[in-house]
């Protein structure tokens, strides 16, 4: 009775400290991947229709991203929740009319179904071939419909309760942007998003919006008038009007029962339009960035909502949602913010920030101290604090794409290059440009710092590779040749590897003479990297998708290195040079043991092509950016120990041998376990369950003396979840044996 007590009690008191944890958590820790340590950026916005839906009690805003569903407490602005587990981007999301359950369709042609209470997946229904722009629920909840993009072109019927297709209703000629149900659920509504180039070249067009019968699936009606694509369609709360955006300019009111037009309202490029829960209003969003609100009745303007930017490069509002008591009203728009307004007086009541559009990741890099990491996207360079995953300085000076950024030695300058062919070297302290070095007459691909920090080598497109006197700014030499993808230095500067996909081959130039002393041949290079000792050089390929290993001084291959199934865009090898890290188009990331050409580990996360890897400078995380817009740290301390990475921060041996407190603890779905050995030996570290059965072995190697560290994603041997509970962590030592209680909570 005492235990069963006591037992409760520590329970309780996690159920404290877990609750002020998740309140105080960080939102890149949310929805994180197996193996991940944080993810910094929160993905960009779905572009296809109703990207930002109210639940039906408006307690929650579901924003649909690259990387998963976010739900926000629509009164704070807070973050609630992310629903991770699609593997592309999210375009459209849909509640329930009972708010249990909440659809989202995705760029892949998935539509998942989520349990909003757990935040757990219910279902995944496959059918559609191609991006599913648009979900909506029936009225009473038991059928979902789903339009998709134009390889498919179809609208579908889900049974909710059993994850089944019930129809396919075909009748488009182009793809989907917008489906509605109908008040009473007997009719739903289709519009298509007009011209297209189909596979052969000819053009498609289809401006219509088509009225199906839910229960036999048959077409009901055709309504003309559009003229360039329906982007949106939404019934009236009563039933007896229809509205459609169009890019055309125009938003139309129609007769439901008729098909006739109404009325015609001239706007500007028209993405949504939602009608208020009275029926009173109507709100549309545009290209231009502004939301507006109409009567209903009169067709008459009633207001103008500006905060959007307007752009020529960002696609305006993508989404517009009342709240359920039609007093707030929700705008998605690529300018980064999702915002909330007040219908009453037409004013801003909160942004929503983070969800950057157009911010793709071409590069990333961890600077010397491995406290920040730079990433080049379109048009700019972003900082980031790796403690605490918020972005410290945006760096704007490039046109286009930043194809590569690079760190100097002393960690107190970056280079940047890109589409514009430009190089420009800043100040990472205040964030200013210090120099810009102009030579190349094509995008510059790759920029990379001598070892000892005066030069700086860039490679191009321009057939060129020149090297750079850092101090002056000024070419020393220019190396042609071939179109370069990739530059890389030998860690002791007296040699410059250039990888080209152009012809095929890696050239190994000298420094000093700027002659080239070595072709190697193969295959098409993306990426280049030497080993910490120089001995080896790693390269990606493109078309045969496979990483290969060349032995530098023989100039031959010595291993190839498969699995991906997607072209290599990036290599990296660990400070220690015994594992070598590779990002793929295929989605993952790779970990390769060097020595043996064994693939130790695929990380998977990130919803589109993995861009650039970069490893810490003690080896113990490695940052992958992605076209996601978002950038994903991993936790290497199962594959890389202390023995064997590089102890910058640990300038003498533990005194004594300890096992310390995990953190955090109590935990939910990762902690961390550190413990320091005085002596070398034999070491293993396990953990047992309350009643003592044995859950999982982490460690059971020698180890020199350090400190270590290693992670528990809370599931036992045979990879299964373990349930909550108070676990017991025991260390296993030369000197005896340590022992430390965890609890676990879900």
């Amino acid at each position: 009775m005492r235990e069963l007590l006591l037992f409760s009690l520590a329970l309780l008191l996690g159920d404290v400290l877990f609750a002020q944890e998740s309140r105080a958590r960080d939102p890149g820790h949310w929805g994180l991947p197996d193996g991940a340590l944080a993810r910094l950026g929160k993905g960009s916005l779905g572009r296809g229709d109703r990207s930002v839906a109210y639940s039906p009690d408006g307690t929650r805003l579901a924003v649909a991203t690259s990387v998963g569903i976010w739900l926000y407490d629509s009164a704070t602005g807070a973050e609630a929740a992310l629903l991770a587990g699609h593997t592309a981007r999210v375009s459209t999301v849909s509640f329930s009319p009972d708010g249990r359950t909440l659809a989202s369709g995705s760029e892949n042609g998935r539509i998942r179904l989520w349990d909003v209470a757990s935040g757990e997946e219910k279902a995944l229904l496959e059918g559609h071939s191609s991006e599913v722009r648009s979900v909506a629920f029936s009225p009473d909840g038991q059928t979902l419909a789903s339009g998709s993009g134009r390889r498919d072109r179809t609208v579908r019927l889900w049974d909710v309760a059993t994850g089944q297709e019930m129809a396919t209703l075909q009748g488009h000629t182009e793809g989907f942007y917008s489906v509605a149900f109908s008040p009473d659920g007997m009719t739903l509504a289709s519009g298509s998003d007009g011209a297209s180039v189909r596979w052969d070249g000819s053009i498609g067009w289809d401006d219509v919006i088509q009225l199906w019968d839910v229960a036999t699936g048959q077409e009901l009606a055709t309504l003309q008038g559009h003229t360039d694509g329906v982007y949106s369609v939404a019934f009236s709360p009563d039933g007896q009007s229809l509205a459609s955006g169009s890019r055309d300019g125009t938003i139309r009111l129609w007769n439901a029962a008729t098909g006739q037009e109404k009325a015609v309202l001239e706007s500007y490029w028209v993405i949504s339009v939602v009608y208020s829960p009275d029926g009173q209003s109507l709100a549309s969003g545009s290209r231009d960035g502004t939301i507006r609100l109409w009567n209903a009745a009169t067709g008459q303007e009633e207001a103008v909502l500006e905060g959007h930017i307007e752009d020529e490069v960002l696609r305006g509002v993508l989404s517009v949602s009342f709240s359920p008591d039609g007093r707030a009203l929700a705008s998605g728009h690529e300018d980064e913010t999702v915002r909330l307004w007040s219908v009453a007086t037409g004013q801003e009541k909160a942004s929503l920030r983070g969800h950057q559009d157009h911010t793709a990741i071409a590069s990333v890099v961890l600077s010397p101290d491995g406290r920040t990491l730079a990433s080049g996207g379109w048009s700019r360079i972003r900082l980031w604090d790796v403690a605490t995953g918020e972005e410290k300085a945006d760096l704007q000076g490039h046109y286009q794409w930043v194809y590569s950024v690079s760190f100097s030695p002393d960690g107190q300058t970056l280079a940047s290059g890109g589409w514009d062919g430009a190089i420009r070297l800043w100040n990472v302290a205040t964030g200013q440009e210090e120099a810009l070095l102009v030579g190349h007459a094509n995008r510059v691909t790759s920029v990379v710092f001598s070892p000892d920090g005066r030069s700086l080598a860039s490679g191009s497109r321009d057939r060129t590779i020149r090297l750079w006197n850092v101090a002056t700014g000024q070419a020393k030499a220019v190396l042609q040749g071939h179109t370069v993808s990739s530059v890389s230095y030998s860690p002791d500067g007296q040699t410059l590897a250039s990888g080209s996909r152009g012809d095929d081959t890696i050239r190994l130039w000298s420094v000093a003479t700027g002659q080239m002393k070595a072709v190697l041949q193969g295959h098409t290079v993306s990426s280049v990297s030497y080993s910490p000792d120089g001995q080896t050089l790693a390269s990606g390929a493109q078309h045969d998708w496979e990483v290969w290993l060349w032995d530098v001084a023989a100039g031959q291959v010595r291993a190839v290195l498969e699995g991906h199934a997607d072209w290599v865009n990036s290599v990296a090898f660990s400070p220690d040079g015994q594992t070598l890290a590779s990002g793929s188009q295929d989605r993952t990331v790779r970990l390769w043991d060097v020595a043996t050409g064994q693939e130790k580990a695929v990380f998977r996360g990130h919803t589109h092509w993995v861009t650039s890897v970069s490893f810490s400078p003690d080896g113990r995380t490695l940052a992958s950016g992605s076209r996601d817009e978002t950038i994903l740290l991993w936790d290497m301390a199962p594959y890389i120990t202390p023995m064997t990475a590089v102890e910058s921060s640990a300038p003498s041996l533990p005194v004594q041998t300890s096992l310390l407190a995990n953190y955090p603890n109590p935990f939910n779905s990762r902690t961390h376990l550190a413990y320091h050995l005085a002596v070398p030996g034999p070491v293993r570290l396990e953990l047992y369950n309350a009643w003592g059965q044995r859950v999982r072995t982490l460690v059971d190697r020698f180890q020199a003396a350090g400190e270590y560290e290693v992670a528990w994603d809370a599931r036992d041997g045979q990879g299964a979840a373990v349930s909550s509970g108070v676990y017991v962590t025991r260390l296993h030592h030369p000197g005896g044996m340590q022992t430390r209680r965890l609890l676990h909570l879900k």
